[in-house]
């Protein structure tokens, strides 16, 4: 079990595949089993749970990744409670709620990272906007400050031009 690459150079997308493993990387496979998108946040990860767990009981051997993947999505638990049925330590129903319950704090635990997310981007852009607003109020302050400054210089100066307007031309 690998992953087989596709996608554009820096946007890489991954479909999950069992291969035999003297085939190239992304040459011929036996079946696909689902896909891994790494762009998203959360990864975005789609596998047909019941065919990697035959394929697990078959003997076939996940690289680390397609490991950490299964592990992620709950297959590799729901493999242990199988063989825990399997061996009569559980009832399926038993099993099942097991893995029941572990589905739904997962969801709560990617849920709370998603919206903490959304919370922290929030807050950035908040706080940016302030920052923002505070120079533009001390830019608009220091105009003002200028604008002030320079207004006598030119009412006084106003007089002054229209006193040489009035002059003879001789004098100029």
């Amino acid at each position: 079990m690998r992953l087989q690459r596709f996608g554009k150079k820096g946007q890489p997308f991954y479909h999950i595949v069992v291969a035999d493993g003297r085939a190239p990387r992304d040459g011929r496979f036996i079946e696909k089993l689902g896909t891994y998108n790494p762009l998203t946040n959360p990864a975005d990860i789609k596998i047909d749970m019941d065919r990697a767990i035959y394929w697990l009981n078959v003997g076939a051997q996940p690289t680390d990744t397609v490991k950490a993947l299964l592990s992620y999505k709950g297959v590799l638990l729901r493999r242990h409670l199988l063989r825990g049925v399997e061996k009569g330590a559980l009832t399926s129903e038993q099993a099942e709620a097991k893995f029941q319950e572990w589905m739904e704090a997962k969801e709560t635990r990617i849920k709370a990272k998603i919206s903490q997310k959304v919370n922290l981007r929030r807050e950035h852009l908040k706080n940016q906007q302030e920052a923002e607003r505070k120079i533009a109020e001390e830019r608009a302050q220091q105009i003002a400050k200028k604008r002030s400054a320079n207004a006598p210089s030119i009412e006084a100066e106003a007089p002054h031009s229209e006193e040489t307007e009035n002059l003879p031309a001789s004098v100029e």
